[in-house]
């Protein structure tokens, strides 16, 4: 049973209004002056704080992506490795197509009190790592968004503004007709390595006076961030369309079908897993040892385009029944010079740092890396970042092949001129190989 507060805390909530207010101000004041550089992903900070998850309600496998005015809504869900609940607040930024804040006022992008309450939270059941799971949909009766954009929402313990986690999603119009295709037919080669992104906007109701300066598209492969792009020149415009075609910054490395395992059960390894076994305090999930797929042929093999599903295969509520299992991956290989190996999908939030790198065993002639993961069904990569790089690779460790099935997801962009945010106009979705 999930716990939600209770009129026992609306006095203290009402004495706290002022303060609250006075915070805000000056959390919305150092935050983003301290962070207005580096952009927001979404993620949890510190052991405790696991398992972030942003998802268009009752669609968990689409992309975090809402339309403005309509009937859906964005569900944040993470987990604290705890006894006992910590009582946290949320505040929502938005943020432009670069995910960094927007020169907007709170009061410009939101309808309600930007300084709320968690109040779904419910505590595990039945699991040996105990934890509690917090929940927040959006929009909610006290918050409701009024401009479209990138949104990120930061969680803070009650009167502390340390961020625990943040959650990343955008708020989209229908303002234009977006369409997308993404082909093995580039301009730098035909059916070999790599993919390439064409984007056709139609705007037959939508004024943009100058396509060539107000627009941008951002296209990302798989919810990855590190090879994201930006392009703003359309090469032509046609009646009421403007076409982002030949763009050689639109083609993306084809990269290869994610990995996969499954473990939704205690009592069997899953698909996968060579091992399961207990040793206090948590099971410990083998894998089966990988080896790299560059020099291999394609294999297709249906995947989740890098996302994790939570599931406990004799749960009733898995986001409080599944238990946590630490997974231990190897991949068998020399060990390659110039940079490090690291483990890549949504289950590492597509973040290249000490939580996901690998660490070379000599003695073995393998890359290894333990991570506490929860119950459920994950999609997973070996990626290679060279050193000084901010861009990752797959060519060493998975390979690049034309048929790979990828996800493109295109969001459009427009700021015209004595506007202060990245209004986004319109998005699609399209896939490579099919």
């Amino acid at each position: 049973m999930r716990i939600f507060a209770t009129n026992c805390r609306y006095d203290t909530i009402m004495n706290k209004s002022l303060f609250r207010t006075i915070a805000t101000l000056i959390i919305a004041i150092t935050g983003i002056v301290a962070m207005a550089q580096e952009p927001y992903y979404t993620r949890t900070f510190g052991f405790q704080w696991r398992t972030p998850q942003v998802y268009v309600e009752d669609n968990p496998l689409a992309p975090p992506v809402i339309t403005l005015g309509e009937a859906n809504r964005i569900v944040i869900s993470f987990d604290q490795l705890a006894e006992d609940v910590t009582y946290l607040q949320y505040r929502i930024l938005h943020c432009d197509a670069d995910w960094t804040p927007s020169q907007l006022s709170e009061l410009e992008y939101i309808d309600g009190i930007n300084y709320n309450n968690v109040n779904d939270y419910a505590y595990s059941t039945n699991t040996f790592a105990h934890y509690v799971n917090y929940r927040v949909t959006l929009p909610n009766d006290e918050v409701q968004f009024t401009k479209s954009g990138n949104y990120v929402v930061l969680f803070s313990p009650e009167n502390s503004s340390e961020v625990v986690a943040q959650a990343c999603f955008s708020v989209t119009e229908r303002k234009v007709n977006v369409a997308a295709h993404a082909t093995s037919r580039t301009d730098i080669g035909y059916n070999d390595q790599y993919q390439q992104v064409e984007v056709a906007i139609a705007n037959p109701y939508y004024n943009i006076q100058s396509p060539f300066n107000d627009l941008k598209v951002v296209v990302t492969q798989n919810g990855r961030h590190d090879n994201a792009v930006t392009v703003s020149r359309p090469l032509r415009i046609m009646n009421n369309e403007i076409f982002f075609e030949h763009n050689r910054d639109l083609i993306f490395p084809a990269g290869n079908e994610y990995r996969r395992f499954e473990m939704v059960s205690v009592s069997y390894p899953g698909m996968n897993i060579a091992a399961l076994q207990y040793y206090e305090p948590y099971y410990h999930a083998t894998l089966n040892t990988d080896y790299p797929r560059n020099g291999a042929n394609y294999l297709f093999d249906q995947t989740q385009h890098g996302r994790y599903v939570i599931r406990e295969s004799n749960a009733d509520d898995s986001s409080i029944e599944a238990d946590y299992i630490a997974v231990h991956f190897a991949l068998a290989t020399d060990k390659l010079r110039g940079g490090n190996v690291y483990i890549d999908s949504e289950l590492t939030n597509h973040i290249y740092d000490e939580n996901s790198i690998m660490q070379y065993n000599e003695d073995l002639q393998q890359y290894e890396r333990v991570l506490l993961l929860k119950q459920g069904s994950y999609n997973y990569m070996y990626i290679f970042v060279p050193d000084g790089s901010r861009q990752a690779t797959l060519a060493p460790t998975e390979g690049n092949h034309y048929e790979t099935v990828n996800e493109y997801v295109v969001k459009v962009y427009h700021r015209p001129p004595g506007t202060r945010y990245d209004r986004l106009i319109g998005t699609t979705i399209c896939y490579s190989g099919r």
